[in-house]
């Protein structure tokens, strides 16, 4: 049994018995908000369903996604996840699940299937509750897009959410009905409204939460809401005071886990800059004197079949994720690493190389490496190099107003990658990724949808030992 609702008391979260609880997990992306990296797809998860759609048939694709979220989390992971000290998952979902755009404001109480079976809610299962995991509700994907990456599925780089208040007015009310659904859920740990929002003019954000919570607490007294900054959760700006009951959360990835930044060697300098960068990011809950939360961090790995070096590589990375969390440690912050499973790219746990789903998308997967259709764990490629930096330097000479298009943080490169190869190009490959199922029988659809359980699955060992190790110290440091 829990002890009640989690609630904020000063800058500590704690449980109903007043019990410091420090929360340590990870993120379940690419479960009930799809992601390109994640499961092999091109382009963004509402393009992957209609092209399954047109391929396979509406029976046959319906089958499917429900199968794949059967088996991408089932007791098997609640328990491995339980054993290694985790205490919370959080579950991104894309609002589709629950509200068509053709049809708004009416809820599909269909949305809550999985939802429910995983969290502990009236089913046979309760997966997470029944192995003292708490959850928290992330909208990853919002009407409108709130940011302009690929994991807001909007299809585009505009975040229409900002200037469009009926996605704002939409996405209120459907926390409310999802707050109402769980309003009495002691094992669920709160809510996260918005992942990564990206509001250009940045005022918009911190009035939307002022809006947001009234409202729910009209609904739920109770739950934490878990509030991210502004682009991509890392800035503070005209966040002038704090809400009730709430957490405020940072998103901390170091370029040095990744393909195209600099390889982590662990020196003094390396280190320094990975508390500050963290140090930067929490300045606000720092100064506020409000609960910190580190919802998203984490290197990706290096496959051993593409990287000769992959198993020197990936100990960098190891050792990157430890030089991370022992910062983490030393400020006593909760966090969810980025992610629990996918195809081998990031998480704890990834799907069989060689099983169906694996050996199916690989000719495939090469070619989106080849072609840097996804912006997650790219590598260097001359190809593209060759096409978009001379177009790059051509429009920051003739507009250097380009060069401060939001998200600052992107020089006009990655705004030309993001809006041409990350969107038009990889959309266009959509029918050919799913016409890799065509073929496919509801058994065979079924044995590649199977590939995701855990049973199917590989374990990252020296991630999964990290986690565990400093899980540990987390909890020591709770019970302090």
């Amino acid at each position: 049994m829990s002890n009640g609702f989690l609630k904020v008391a000063g800058e500590k979260v704690v449980d109903g018995k007043g019990n410091s609880v420090i929360l340590r997990g990870a993120g379940l992306g690419g479960w009930m908000n799809m992601e390109n990296f994640i499961t092999g797809y091109p382009g963004h998860e509402f393009q992957h369903r209609a092209a399954m759609l047109k391929v396979l048939g509406k029976e046959k694709q319906e089958f499917f996604f429900d199968k794949f979220l059967e088996y991408f989390f089932q007791d098997a992971d609640a328990k491995f996840f339980a054993s290694l000290g985790l205490n919370c998952i959080r579950l991104p979902f894309n609002y589709r699940h629950f509200e068509d755009d053709m049809n708004p404001r009416v809820l599909k109480e269909s949305g809550f299937k999985h939802l429910d079976r995983v969290i502990d809610l009236e089913t046979d299962e309760n997966l997470c509750a029944k192995h003292n995991i708490y959850t928290i509700l992330d909208m990853h994907t919002t009407p409108g897009g709130q940011n302009p990456d690929w994991h807001s599925d909007s299809g585009s780089s505009y975040a229409a959410f900002w200037d469009h208040k009926d996605h704002q007015d939409r996405t209120l009310w459907l926390w409310e009905q999802i707050a109402a659904h769980y309003k009495d859920n002691t094992w669920v740990a709160g809510y996260n409204p918005l992942n990564e929002p990206c509001d250009p003019e940045h005022w918009r954000l911190p009035a939307f939460y002022d809006r947001l919570e009234p409202a729910l607490r009209k609904i739920d007294p109770n739950h934490i809401l878990w509030l991210d900054g502004n682009t991509f959760a890392m800035e503070w700006r005209y966040f002038d005071h704090v809400l009730p009951n709430s957490v405020y959360a940072l998103h901390d990835y170091s370029l040095m886990g990744f393909p195209t930044g600099d390889r982590f060697k662990g020196s003094a300098d390396q280190l320094a800059k990975i508390e500050q960068q963290f140090l930067r990011k929490c300045s606000f809950m720092q100064e506020r004197k409000v609960p910190g939360w580190n919802g998203e961090f984490g290197p990706v790995y290096s496959d051993p079949r593409m990287d000769s070096d992959a198993e020197e590589i990936n100990q960098e990375r190891y050792n990157l994720l430890g030089a991370q969390l022992a910062v983490y440690d030393k400020y006593q912050i909760p966090w969810s690493i980025w992610l629990y499973k996918d195809i081998g790219v990031q998480g704890m746990v990834y799907t069989d190389p060689d099983g169906l789903w694996n050996k199916t998308i690989q000719p495939f997967l090469e070619k989106k490496r080849a072609l840097q259709l996804d912006a997650w764990g790219k590598y260097p490629s001359k190809e593209v190099a060759d096409v978009i930096e001379p177009l790059a330097k051509w429009m920051d000479s003739i507009a250097p107003e380009a060069t401060k298009t939001y998200p600052t943080s992107w020089p006009t490169q990655r705004h030309l990658v993001r809006n041409t190869i990350e969107t038009f190009l990889a959309q266009s490959f959509a029918v050919e990724f799913a016409n890799l199922f065509k073929d496919f029988t509801m058994e065979q659809l079924d044995e590649a949808a199977k590939s995701f359980s855990f049973e199917r699955c590989k374990q990252r060992g020296g991630l999964n030992k990290i986690m565990s190790d400093h899980a540990e110290i987390h909890k020591k440091n709770a019970a302090a």
